[in-house]
């Protein structure tokens, strides 16, 4: 791998991160995360829709006229994540059952589109699917974490096994949707605390 594919791949884990970042993709972010299976379903969903459009327009992008190329885009995002919905209510009904009208709405995640025009439009194919791995990736990663935290404080639970001793209490407003920003909120604050110190140590 070269040392641009990795950075294009490390970028959406990292410095570019969707959810502690840009802050994009906050619907299914908050929506969804009240586990941490929950959250990798979702984040691994969105990921699978970012690679294969991220080819797709990348290869079609000198196919399809600059004047609908957002509609063109918006479509070749749609059929995808027509069958990803129609994969995870064939094999992994209960959590298709969970998150629900969630799936479809990946068609208007601003990541998805917002790295369709921005970048797969305007790279190689190879290119382009490194991105769509790293920014998926890193979607992915933020979801479950953020699930994870809300699983464990809010049910004493991850991945649905007991992890906390049974005489403690876990604080139910985690799991509920207050939690999603009170877990994102102090999230955010960790990550920007530790990009400070870094970047003194860097200055100093």
């Amino acid at each position: 791998m070269s040392n641009r594919y990795t950075s294009e791949f490390i970028k959406g884990i990292f410095k570019e991160n969707p959810v502690f970042v840009l802050l994009l993709g906050m619907c299914p972010t908050l929506g969804v995360t009240s586990s941490a299976i929950n959250g990798l379903a979702m984040g691994l969903a969105t990921m699978t829709v970012l690679i294969f459009s991220n080819v797709l327009i990348s290869i079609l992008k000198n196919v399809i006229p600059s004047q609908i190329r957002i509609p063109g885009y918006i479509m070749v995002i749609a059929t995808l994540v027509t069958l990803v919905d129609k994969l995870m209510n064939a094999f992994f009904y209960d959590l298709y059952k969970v998150l629900g009208l969630f799936i479809p709405l990946i068609v208007v995640n601003c990541i998805i589109l917002g790295r369709a025009e921005a970048f797969a439009a305007k790279n190689s194919v190879i290119l382009s699917f490194f991105d769509g791995l790293g920014i998926g990736l890193g979607f992915a990663l933020s979801l479950t974490l953020l699930g994870g935290i809300r699983e464990i404080l809010g049910a004493g639970k991850l991945f649905g096994m007991e992890i906390l001793p049974s005489f403690v209490n876990p604080a139910v407003i985690f799991i509920l949707p207050p939690g999603a920003f009170i877990t994102l909120g102090f999230l955010m604050a960790i990550i920007n605390k530790v990009k400070q110190k870094r970047n003194k140590v860097k200055e100093g």
